[in-house]
């Protein structure tokens, strides 16, 4: 299941970070605001998922604070800075520590709100592909040890005869077990073995030249 749409707007000038909600609210985004970096770092402990919203200069914590703190508690939301005109090199160093993007004041609505959905859709992505990897290693897990070596012969293309004599089985009996490993991993095709092969680390790919 898809993480909510859900946006993070950290802010200490109360016009400011109400008029940002306001807008991603029309662009149906569910919002949280925080007066502070404190107030937001306060309630880490139940996020789970969305996009970070932050000005750069905050008083206790500032923007840079943040981002610093958010890599070394290894939490992986996308961030997006808002800075003043005069900031931009300090927006710069920021995304070298781990924002997504940086919008300066004043700034377009449309470009904002593009931005948040552009690391929402990220997010999203990244969710899927952790969900897939997951459902991967538990069919990989499924298989016995005579199904994962057929397995690992299909895949590095070798015929159904030559996996036979390697493992000294009668090509019908791989025909079972191919048939077995198909299911077990929900592939349609032989394309799909060698897909989940390489994302579940059976099979190395070719190095660029």
């Amino acid at each position: 299941m898809s993480p909510p749409r859900l946006v993070h707007v950290i802010d200490d000038d109360d016009a400011a970070r109400d008029s940002l909600a306001f807008l991603l609210s029309t662009a149906r985004m569910d919002v949280r605001t925080y007066e502070s970096a404190v107030a937001f770092l306060s309630a880490l402990p139940s996020i789970t998922s969305g996009c970070v919203i932050t000005d750069v200069r905050m008083p206790e914590l500032s923007g840079m604070d943040l981002l610093r703190r958010l890599r070394e508690l290894k939490v992986d939301l996308p961030v997006i800075v808002i800075t003043g005109h005069g900031d931009v090199q300090l927006a710069v160093e920021a995304m070298k520590i781990g924002a997504v993007d940086f919008i300066e004041k004043p700034y377009d609505d449309e470009k904002l709100v593009a931005s948040v959905k552009s690391a929402l859709e990220r997010l999203e992505r990244n969710a899927q592909q952790a969900a897939d990897h997951a459902q991967l290693s538990e069919n990989l897990a499924s298989l016995s040890n005579r199904e994962r070596e057929v397995l690992e012969g299909l895949v590095t293309g070798k015929p159904n005869k030559v996996i036979a004599f390697d493992l000294g089985i009668s090509p019908r009996t791989v025909e079972i077990y191919r048939a077995n490993v198909m299911t077990k991993m929900n592939a349609g095709s032989l394309s799909d073995l060698v897909r989940m092969a390489l994302l579940g680390g059976l099979l190395k790919s070719a190095p660029d030249d």
